[in-house]
């Protein structure tokens, strides 16, 4: 679930190895790109974290990041 801090939506994921996360972030990749809107993450092992806010509005959380965690959830 995402969570809202720090002007930012926030959202922890959890795959079974490294192979599946890092085939959520390609995926989330080539959504960004769709979505002209790139998030901040992170990727430990089996663990990716993901930090959405909208830099042209001041770094604050618009209904731009929360299109595109909609799209993100859409995907697992």
């Amino acid at each position: 679930m995402w969570q809202e801090e720090n002007n930012a939506l926030y959202r922890r994921f959890q795959f079974k190895d490294f192979s599946e996360a890092f085939a959520f972030m390609t995926r989330v990749a080539i959504l960004a790109e769709k979505h002209n809107h790139h998030p901040r993450w992170t990727n430990v092992w089996n663990t990716v974290e993901v930090w959405l806010n909208t830099h042209d509005a001041g770094n604050i959380v618009t209904d731009k990041d929360r299109a595109l965690a909609k799209d993100i959830d859409a995907l697992l």
